[in-house]
């Protein structure tokens, strides 16, 4: 992962480059198969709960995850025009 702490790119540049990275990302799999990752990932989360004691954030942590599955499926009506 490349960082920069100051950069002289123009806000298109880094939009492009945002762009470029997410389509990177969403190039290993379909919208579909992250979302039921995400599903699996966010299960074990809540059924580890009941070992690890409950967590204070729990709130925030559904709400990223209602965000991820919200972003995938815009992507997947971008993808499907």
């Amino acid at each position: 992962m490349e960082t920069k702490t100051h950069s002289s790119e123009s806000p298109d540049a880094k939009w492009i480059a945002y762009g470029k990275a997410v389509s990177d990302l969403l190039s290993s799999s379909t919208a579909e198969s992250w979302n039921r990752e995400l599903w699996t990932m966010f299960s074990g989360f809540m059924l580890a709960q009941n070992e690890m004691g409950r967590a204070e954030n729990l709130s925030n942590t559904f709400f990223s995850f209602k965000e991820l599955l919200e972003f995938f499926e815009k992507v997947e009506g971008i993808r499907a025009g």
